[in-house]
């Protein structure tokens, strides 16, 4: 689905505020700041992934339609696995804090451009592989993408959160 022209600022005003966690959503940045390496590191039974792969993920794909938007043109990956560490851990300390930061600042770089003007935000894109054929995207329609993704995987993080009896976040979290 393409971003449309008409009643784009409340889209605008809702995708800047969804990137940051607000209504309904717990801020993803808020998910990961407070947390140990240690607890990173974890997974969880009949669960694939660590909080660090999750992050790590996510941070592949914000950075893949970032660069979209700005204009190159990345490789898409061969195979879903391509886009997720192989390792449940980070291999340092400082790589997990340096992954949060890379977060962050991945946040920061779609909220600007969300905040663009408008024409900006339907600006096409041209297509990134094969299964999109046919289909139109613009840079709206891609950052809402990135919104839902981050989303889906954020709920994963704090249902992991949870398991490891590490929820809520210091900043707070809904815990009913």
């Amino acid at each position: 689905m393409a971003w449309r022209s008409e009643g784009n600022h409340m889209s605008q005003s809702a995708l800047v505020e969804l990137l940051r966690g607000k209504g309904a959503h717990v801020d993803p940045l808020a998910c990961l700041e407070d947390l140990p390496t240690e607890a990173a590191s974890r997974t969880i039974p009949a669960f694939p992934h660590s909080i660090w792969q999750l992050l790590s993920h996510m941070n592949y794909w914000m950075d893949y339609e970032i660069r979209r938007i700005d204009g190159s043109t990345p490789h898409y990956p061969q195979h879903a696995a391509e886009s997720w560490p192989a390792q449940a851990a980070p291999p340092t300390d400082a790589d997990w804090q340096a992954e949060i930061e890379r977060f962050g600042s991945l946040l920061e770089r779609q909220a600007q451009i969300a905040q663009s003007d408008p024409a900006v935000l339907l600006r096409e894109i041209p297509r990134a592989h094969e299964q999109q054929a046919g289909k139109s995207s613009n840079v709206g329609a891609l950052l809402w993408q990135t919104v839902v993704h981050n989303s889906y995987h954020t709920g994963q993080i704090a249902m992991i959160r949870r398991a490891l009896g590490r929820w809520p976040p210091s900043r707070g979290g809904d815990s009913w």
